[in-house]
Parts: C-alpha cells; sequence; structure tokens
C-alpha cells in the first residue's frame, strides 16, 4: 500500500507571503509529493475540524472555546504570533484532527503522516510560538481516552524545545515526551519534558546523529508503546531562519530514516508530523518537509 497521507487544503491560512510563518508551505508539500508520486488519490484522506470535546482533553476549556469563537485575547495572540480568525481557528482544528486521524490511520497500516501538525509550543492554557492547538497532544489524550493506546512516545526533533507538549502530558502517565533541540533557542524559558536533550548552536550531521542514535534504543527500551508520535521538524537545517543547528538534507534523510527504521523494526507503529521550517525560499523548504514522507513511504 502507499504511504497514508493526511492533508487539508484549509492547512493554508492564506498569510501574506513575507510573514514570519511561512503558511504557503502546506500547498507547496503537497505539490512536492505528488511531483514525487506519493501524494496519489489511494494514500490521501481529508480530516474534518476537532470536535470541542477534543481539544479540551488538553487545553483549558476558556482557551478553547476564544479560539472556536475567534475571541482570543491580544495578548495571547502576540504570544502565537498572528491573529486568530476564522481561517486561522479552522486551519487549527483541521490540522489537530489531521492528526489524530494520521494517528488511527498508524495503527492500521503501521505507518501514516499528517501533512502539518507538530504546534508543540501550545500549552495547556493557551497557544504561542506560532502554535494555536497542539495537536500532538491532542491526538495522545484522545487515543488514552478511547482505549486505541495505552502507551504512546512523543519523539519531537524540531529545533525548538517541545514546551508545550511537555505541559500539557505532564500528569500522563501513559505518554513519555522526548525533545532534542537547540539549547539556546526558543522557547527561553522551557518546561521539563520526560527526557530533553539540549544541542549546542552549529550542531553538524554527525554529532546529531551519533547523539539521536545513542537515545533511540534507550527510549525503545522503557516499556511497549503502542504509538510514537515523530514530530520531524526541518528547522534543524543550516539553512533555516530560526534553527541554529546546521544539518544537512543527507541530515534529515538520515534522521527520518533512523526514527522511523528504529520504531518499524520493532513492529511499532508510528505517526509522523512536519513540525517548523522557516525559510524565504519556501519551495526549498517544503522539499525538506517533503523528505519525511520519502523516508516513510519506505515502511508503508
Amino acid at each position: 500500500m502507499p504511504l497514508q497521507i493526511v492533508h487539508h487544503p484549509d492547512y493554508d491560512a492564506g498569510f501574506a507571503v513575507n510573514h514570519r510563518f511561512p503558511m504557503s508551505k502546506y500547498p507547496l508539500l503537497m505539490e512536492a509529493l505528488r511531483s514525487r508520486g506519493l501524494a496519489v488519490p489511494e494514500a490521501l484522506s481529508m480530516p474534518e475540524p476537532a470536535p470541542a470535546a477534543w481539544l479540551k482533553l488538553a487545553h483549558a476549556a476558556d482557551y478553547v472555546d476564544q479560539v472556536l469563537a475567534c475571541e482570543v485575547p491580544a495578548r495571547i495572540e502576540r504570544e502565537i504570533g498572528f491573529p486568530v480568525g476564522r481561517r486561522v481557528s479552522l486551519r487549527a482544528q483541521l490540522a489537530t484532527a489531521g492528526t489524530v486521524l494520521a494517528a488511527r490511520l498508524a495503527l492500521r497500516h503501521g505507518i501514516a503522516c499528517n501533512a502539518a501538525g507538530g504546534s508543540h509550543h501550545a500549552r495547556r492554557a493557551q497557544g504561542a510560538g506560532f502554535c494555536t492547538f497542539n495537536d500532538v497532544a491532542v491526538a495522545s489524550l484522545v487515543l488514552l481516552a478511547e482505549g486505541a493506546a495505552e502507551s504512546i512516545l512523543v519523539v519531537d526533533l524540531d529545533v525548538h524545545q517541545g514546551d508545550g507538549t511537555a505541559d500539557i502530558l505532564r500528569d500522563e502517565p501513559r505518554a513519555f515526551a522526548f525533545s532534542m533541540h537547540g539549547d539556546r533557542n526558543y522557547p527561553a524559558r522551557k518546561i521539563a519534558s520526560d527526557l530533553d536533550v539540549a544541542l549546542p548552536d552549529g550542531t553538524g550531521d554527525a554529532a546529531y546523529l551519533e547523539r539521536l542514535g545513542a537515545i533511540l534504543p534507550e527510549l525503545s527500551g522503557k516499556r511497549r508503546w503502542d504509538l510514537v508520535f515523530y514530530n520531524a521538524g526541518v528547522d534543524v537545517h543550516a539553512q533555516d531562519r530560526l534553527g541554529r543547528l546546521s544539518l544537512s538534507d543527507d541530515g534529515l534523510r538520515a534522521r527520518d530514516a533512523m526514527v522511523i527504521g528504529h520504531f518499524r523494526a520493532r513492529g511499532i507503529p508510528l505517526c509522523g508530523v512536519i513540525g517548523g521550517g522557516y525559510s524565504t525560499d519556501v519551495p526549498a523548504l517544503a522539499a525538506r518537509h517533503a523528505i519525511l514522507f520519502e523516508a516513510a513511504s519506505g515502511y508503508a
């Protein structure tokens, strides 16, 4: 079977081309996947907006209501980095539901990816850092509540520490959050994950992959995971505007192959989300995000 991919045209909320958050990467990623023969009709699924009940498993009820009503206080909008109007609210609901759907597909097929997701700075009380809802945390709590999974591992390799995921999941013993990120990067005040590894500025392919390769057996040895969420942020790339690390395209390919291969070799289902990536060359950025799907397709 082809790799199962979840997408929606409204993942693109239509920001200006010069916005710091490169919203046009979402349709460009789908173009890249089509050109690679991955986005074939039988591989594609589209989510419906996430219901409020799902969102309130991870986020404060008043904040969820504010986002759904497009009445987020200006102070919180400033922390998120953009106003939460109708298109942004819909996008957040769809991207979150997309990760839930991709996780269900991963449990069924062994592997699946959402062509969005990885909004790991959204905390229980509010959004932050270009993240409105925390899709991985919501999906984890939905699956746990339904009994579809009993043990969940989050492998977050975005260059920024997964503070929101750590905040939401810290009192959930059935979920374990691991973040490997740049030490001197956003957020300035980090919230401890179950396991954090902070890397110095300029870390390149060899040092990065050596560190990651030593940690993966430790993670898989902790317990028998029912599902792994893999945040494959490409802001670790040397050309990323916000990254401060120095991975190459080949380094990204080796990283994604290492993570996916490690868990699939052990029969553990894996749900990939794209995480962060920031560049004025958005087609090149979309091509970096496509590396996740290329690596995952080898295990479909």
